[in-house]
């Protein structure tokens, strides 16, 4: 795993994490390394774009442009720590969920 300081309180990630959803497709906790971090306000989802064949991870056999599915929650250790917001994608050539930020403020 390899980190890079984008901003002081933000950290880039490639780390896999669990996401547990409610029925309705909605993110109510992220496991990550080892730790649950309970959803603590509405998170944002939205989708982008990617175009497989630029890159060397196999692509879904069909069109070039496949969706990534992204979520920004705002998470905490408990309830009385700092909010943390964590983004997570879904990306088409990874088995599950990854860490892909981390915010402190």
């Amino acid at each position: 795993m390899t980190a890079v300081q984008d901003h002081p309180a933000q950290r880039t990630l490639n780390e896999p994490v669990e996401v547990r959803f409610t029925p309705q497709g909605v993110p109510l906790a992220v496991r990550w390394r080892g730790r649950p971090w309970p959803v603590a306000a509405d998170p944002l989802h939205w989708y982008s774009g990617w175009n497989w064949q630029d890159s060397d991870i196999p692509g879904p056999g069909q069109g070039q442009l496949v969706e990534i599915e992204y979520w920004r929650l705002q998470v905490h250790a408990t309830s009385s720590s700092p909010l943390r917001t964590l983004e997570v994608r879904k990306h088409p050539g990874w088995d599950g969920w990854h860490l892909t930020h981390v915010c402190d403020e």
